[in-house]
């Protein structure tokens, strides 16, 4: 299983789903080198318990801080997907899902 099978990807692949919150995705723009370096930082930050460490990372990857897209659109993360304009989309997935 993997983990889109397991958690939900909104349609513009912006966000998974977990427990019916949306949470955003890395910035696919970015290139894997420096994609694969922030994760093993941001796994470096998270077992030493460093917070300001995983702040960082998480803003380098896109997960947090300014959006990664560039059409306007209003950033969603850590709402529930019922009360965001993906609350249709989020109703059709299949019940009992993690979504």
């Amino acid at each position: 299983m993997t983990a889109a099978d397991r958690f939900p990807v909104s349609p513009d692949g912006r966000y998974f789903v977990v427990r019916g919150r949306l949470w955003r995705r890395t910035n696919p723009h970015l290139p894997e080198g420096r994609r694969r370096c922030w994760v093993r930082a941001l796994m470096k930050a998270r077992r030493a318990r460093d917070r300001a460490g995983v702040e960082r990372a998480k803003r380098a990857l896109g997960e947090r801080g300014p959006v990664w897209w560039t059409d306007g659109a209003r950033d969603w993360n850590r709402h529930l997907a019922k009360n965001t304009p993906y609350a249709g989309w989020f109703a059709s997935l299949r019940p009992g899902g993690d979504g």
